[in-house]
C-alpha cells in the first residue's frame, strides 16, 4: 500500500473528496465529513458516526437511506475533532434529535463527546453511544471497555432502521444498546498495514504466523500463533465467538466475514464455507451470511468474523432495506424459489453401462496405471510448468494439469473397479479432467481423452495399431477443438511429431513399446524446439516476444506425459 499518493499529509482529505465526487447521489460535503444527499423524514432521529479514515467503507460508505445520516472524517486512524462532529450533526439533524454512534476509542470518546455538548448548547437533544464488539480487547465482565471494530456496521444498521421506522430517540438508543450487547467480533492479522507515504508497515507478523485479536487502527494482535489453513482460522474465530453467546439468545445469527484490506474475496469465500458449516454444526440458525470488506485497516492482511445474535426485533431491523454507496439491502425483485426446489450440485455420476470385454478391461487397468504415473510426474513438475506458463501467460498450467490428471486417475480407478473397458475409463477420465482442471488445456485434454476412448471402444483388443488410431484421434480432437496449427507454439507442436513417429513405428512393424519410445523422443525434441517459436494463440500471443527462448508449457507437459508412458510401456 499505498502507491497512488500525492502529498501523504493531504491523503485523508483527498480520499474523502474523491469519494464525494464518485458518490454524489448518496452524499453531500459538509465541514468535517458528509451527510445524506437524499431527503429524510422530518422529525426522524438522525444518526451520525465517524472516526479516522483508512477504514473504507467505514464510515462514509455507510451514509444513505436506511443507514446513517452523516459521517465525520478524521485523519488516517485519528479521531475527528469536536467541531467536525458538531458540524456534521447540525447538518444531519431532522428535528428528532441526534445520536452519535462510534467505536470505543479514547480519542473518539473525547471528541464526539465535545461535539455532543456543542450540539446540546444549540438546543438539540443528543445522545452518544459506543460500539464495544471486539472480544479480544477485554474480558466479558468488562465488555463496556472493549474496542469497537467491524461490529459497528450491524449495530448502526439496526439502530438506523429503528430511526427510519419512526422510533423516538430513547427507543433508538435502546435498540443501539441491545444490538451492541448481541454483536461480537474476533479477528486475526497476517500482515500489518502501511500508512500513506511510509516505507514500512506499522507492525510485522513472522512468516507462517498470524496475530490474534487485532485492532483496526494498525494495532497488532494480542498474541501470535501458527497461521494454518482457512479451515483452521475459521475454527479459531467461530470457537471464540461461540464462547460469548449472549444470555437468552435463541440461536438465530448473522455471520459477517470481513476482509481487512489485503484479503481477497476469493480467500474470504473459501474461509466462509468453513464458518457456515461450523455454525450449523453448533446448532445455530444461520439467517444471513455476508462476506466482503465492511471495515478495513488500509492494506492490512487479515480477517475478522462478526456474529450478530438476533431476536425478532433485531432480525426485522437488520433485514430492513438500506441504500448507501458501499452497503445495500433491497427486497428481491422476484419471489424466492420454494425450499423444496433443489438442483443437482454434483457432476453426473460415473457409471459403467456395459461391462467391457476381458481384453478391454485389461487395457483399462493399464490405462489407470499410466494415468497414475502421469499425475505423479505432473505433480513433480508442477512448479516448472507454472514458471514456463508465467513467462507470457497466467502461470496456471502446472496447477491445471495436476488437478486434471488427479481427477482423471480417480475417475478411471472408480470405473475400472466396476468393470469398465478402455473407452468407458478414458471417457470418464476425460470428463473429470475437464471439470477439475478448467481453462483451455483442461477442455482440450478432456476432449482428447474422450476421443481416444471412443476410438478404442470397450470390446476390442488394444494392440499397437489400436493405440495408433486412438492417439491420432486424440491429436485430431485437440487440433479441431483448439484450431491450432504447427508453428503456433502450442501443445500441438509436440503432438504432431509424436503421433507421426508413433504411426511410423507401428507401420514398420515395431511393438507398441517401441512406438511409444519413438513418439516420446519426437515430442521431447519438438517441445524443446518450440522455444524458438512465437506464440500465435492463447494468452501468450499478447506477450509473444517474452516467450521466445522458452519452451511452450503445453508442449512441454505433453512431452513429459509421452515419456512417462514410454518408460513404463511393456
Amino acid at each position: 500500500m499505498t502507491k497512488l499518493v500525492n502529498d501523504p499529509s493531504d491523503f485523508p482529505a483527498q480520499l474523502v473528496e474523491g469519494f464525494i465526487e464518485a458518490n454524489r447521489r448518496y452524499v453531500r460535503p459538509v465541514f468535517g465529513g458528509v451527510v445524506r444527499a437524499t431527503k429524510s423524514t422530518p422529525g426522524k432521529v438522525a444518526i451520525i458516526t465517524g472516526g479516522g479514515t483508512g477504514h473504507y467503507p467505514a464510515f462514509t460508505g455507510w451514509v444513505g437511506a436506511g443507514l446513517v445520516d452523516g459521517a465525520v472524517t478524521g485523519n488516517i486512524f485519528s479521531s475527528p475533532s469536536g467541531s467536525q462532529a458538531y458540524s456534521v450533526g447540525k447538518a444531519a439533524d431532522q428535528g428528532g434529535g441526534v445520536i452519535i454512534g462510534f467505536l470505543n476509542y479514547a480519542g473518539d470518546v473525547l471528541h464526539f463527546g465535545q461535539g455532543a455538548e456543542r450540539l446540546r448548547a444549540d438546543g438539540l437533544e443528543v445522545r452518544t453511544c459506543v460500539v464495544t464488539d471486539d472480544v479480544a480487547s477485554a474480558p466479558m465482565d468488562q465488555w463496556n471497555t472493549r474496542r469497537g471494530i467491524a461490529g459497528g456496521l450491524p449495530v448502526l444498521k439496526m439502530a438506523s432502521a429503528a430511526a427510519e421506522e419512526g422510533m423516538n430517540i430513547d427507543e433508538v438508543v435502546g435498540v443501539f444498546e441491545k444490538a451492541n450487547s448481541r454483536v461480537r467480533t474476533f479477528g486475526v492479522a497476517f500482515s500489518g498495514c502501511t500508512l500513506p507515504g511510509a516505507s514500512e508497515a506499522l507492525f510485522e507478523v513472522p512468516a507462517g504466523q498470524m496475530g490474534v485479536g487485532l485492532g483496526v487502527h494498525g494495532e497488532p494482535g494480542i498474541y501470535e500463533t501458527e497461521r494454518g489453513t482457512a479451515d483452521d482460522i475459521a475454527g479459531l474465530l467461530v470457537d471464540k465467538l461461540l464462547e460469548e453467546r449472549p444470555d437468552g439468545a435463541d440461536g438465530r445469527v448473522v455471520a459477517v466475514l470481513n476482509g481487512l484490506g489485503a484479503a481477497k474475496y476469493e480467500e474470504l469465500f473459501v474461509t466462509y464455507t468453513s464458518v457456515a458449516a461450523r455454525l450449523r454444526k453448533a446448532g445455530l440458525d444461520l439467517v444471513e451470511g455476508e462476506v466482503g470488506e465492511f471495515m478495513t485497516s488500509l492494506d492490512m492482511g487479515g480477517v475478522s468474523l462478526t456474529l450478530i445474535w438476533l431476536d425478532d426485533e433485531l432480525e426485522r431491523l437488520y433485514l430492513a432495506p438500506c441504500d448507501t454507496a458501499a452497503y445495500k439491502r433491497a427486497p428481491l425483485m422476484h419471489e424466492p424459489l420454494p425450499d423444496d426446489v433443489t438442483f443437482n450440485v454434483e457432476p453426473e455420476a460415473l457409471t459403467v453401462r456395459r461391462e467391457g470385454s476381458e481384453a478391454s478391461r485389461a487395457a483399462a487397468k493399464h490405462i489407470v496405471e499410466h494415468l497414475r504415473r502421469i499425475n505423479e510426474q505432473l505433480v513433480a513438475n508442477e512448479a516448472r510448468l507454472g514458471e514456463l506458463d508465467a513467462i507470457a501467460g497466467d502461470g496456471d498450467h502446472g496447477i491445471g494439469m495436476v488437478r486434471g490428471s488427479r481427477a482423471a486417475v480417480e475417475a478411471a480407478e472408480e470405473l475400472v473397479a466396476s468393470g469398465a473397458g478402455a473407452q468407458t475409463a478414458l471417457v470418464g477420465a476425460g470428463d473429470r479432467w475437464s471439470e477439475r482442471a478448467g481453462g483451455a488445456s483442461g477442455a482440450l485434454w478432456g476432449a482428447a481423452l474422450t476421443a481416444a476412448g471412443n476410438a478404442l471402444g470397450d470390446d476390442d483388443e488394444v494392440d499397437a495399431a489400436a493405440q495408433a488410431r486412438a492417439l491420432r484421434a486424440l491429436v485430431s480432437s485437440i487440433q479441431s477443438l483448439g484450431g491450432a496449427e504447427l508453428g503456433d507454439k502450442t501443445m500441438f507442436d509436440a503432438q504432431i511429431p509424436f503421433v507421426t513417429a508413433f504411426e511410423g513405428a507401428v507401420a514398420a512393424g515395431e511393438s507398441a513399446s517401441a512406438a511409444w519410445k519413438a513418439g516420446a523422443q519426437a515430442a521431447t525434441d519438438a517441445a524443446e524446439a518450440s522455444a524458438e517459436l512465437e506464440p500465435k494463440r492463447g494468452r501468450a500471443r499478447v506477450l509473444s516476444q517474452r516467450s521466445v527462448g522458452h519452451a511452450d508449457p503445453g508442449a512441454t507437459s505433453f512431452a513429459l506425459i509421452a515419456r512417462t508412458v514410454a518408460e513404463h510401456c511393456d
